[in-house]
């Protein structure tokens, strides 16, 4: 399998570089070069890891099986287009396109040219969650904070597309359920799209997410927080740390731990909550605090989209599921330029 790269910016080269070290392990795969209308940054990066580098994009997809766009938001919709067209699968850097037009016209593509696409929604191979997910019960609240310090690099598209999507797609991944209302408010400051965004998401089924991100940051940020049922519980994740723990009141028999400390730790961790204890009705609270594994996300997602091209199974995020995710970033953002409208 060839696997071409196109866009070699920051992120781009990470690809390039990961891909270089997965062909290296993998038999039968190969990296097939890089395309960049930056010529020099792409010769530059093609040296820097022994790649080939392509002068066009036409050039770049007679030598592919599959290919990566690691290009601005943009640009996926014209890139994805030629691809698809010529019988590549793809792996597009979130979000998948900007509009759910353009997404669903990707959609058609791949269903007529019979090859698949993954959306780089890398969050949904963060260490930090994937330790908790069979912790947890069923979500009725979470709360997501994303926080960064501002950069040119994504002014093309809103901090709602840039940096909220990943909480959106998170949200939508562990609450099954139709979205019943959204509320939204935001603010540009820096640039002409939404540099902060701050949404509250209402689910049919009861549940609720309120998901907050900022390009305006001193100090970077980006926490998890869920409120389950079946059992009780409440998750706190570090997706940068890796840091994760989870509080569950379970029968006294089902704590997962037995070691004295641990039940020790759990006792003081829950006077923390102040007299949450007199309302446990001899339940016992079971703390996690799990080991989570260093990995290297990107590469995970990498890999399992390849697997996937190989046995023909399942993409780990699939164009419907970034196609859900831009469609209520579309909808967060319309909520926002309706309410400021009103303020005018």
């Amino acid at each position: 399998m060839n696997i071409g790269v196109i866009g070699v910016g920051k992120l781009g080269e990470f690809h390039t570089k990961l891909l270089s070290e997965i062909a290296q392990e993998w038999p039968d795969l190969h990296c097939a070069g890089i395309f960049d209308l930056d010529s020099v940054r792409a010769a530059e990066i093609a040296k820097k890891y022994d790649v080939a580098h392509f002068s066009s994009l036409e050039l770049l997809a007679k030598a592919c099986d599959a290919a990566i766009i690691a290009t601005t938001t943009s640009s996926h919709y014209n890139i994805a287009c030629t691809l698809l067209a010529k019988g590549l699968h793809l792996f597009i850097e979130k979000p998948i396109t900007t509009t759910v037009e353009e997404a669903d016209e990707l959609i058609r593509l791949e269903a007529e040219n019979r090859v698949r696409i993954q959306v780089g929604h890398i969050e949904r191979f963060n260490p930090a969650l994937r330790a908790v997910e069979a912790k947890i019960g069923r979500p009725v609240y979470i709360q997501a904070e994303r926080l960064t310090g501002f950069s040119t690099r994504v002014t093309d598209v809103s901090v709602v597309l840039d940096l909220m999507i990943h909480d959106i797609d998170l949200v939508l991944s562990l609450i099954q359920s139709d979205i019943k209302h959204i509320a939204a408010s935001g603010v540009r400051v820096f640039s002409n799209e939404l540099d902060m965004a701050t949404a509250r998401i209402d689910f049919v089924n009861g549940a609720t997410a309120n998901v907050t991100a900022s390009r305006l940051s001193r100090s970077k940020m980006r926490k998890l927080r869920f409120f389950c049922t079946q059992p009780k519980s409440y998750a706190s994740l570090d997706l940068t740390t890796g840091k994760s723990e989870v509080f569950r009141l379970v029968k006294q028999e089902e704590v997962s731990s037995k070691n004295p400390l641990k039940s020790f730790a759990a006792r003081k961790i829950l006077e923390q909550f102040g007299e949450i204890h007199e309302t446990m009705q001899g339940m016992a609270l079971d703390y996690i605090h799990p080991e989570v594994p260093k990995v290297n996300a990107l590469r995970d997602e990498l890999e399992h989209f390849i697997t996937a091209i190989r046995s023909n199974a399942p993409m780990a995020v699939s164009s419907s599921d970034g196609r859900r995710a831009i469609m209520i970033a579309g909808k967060i953002a319309d909520e926002i330029a309706a309410n400021a409208a009103a303020l005018e």
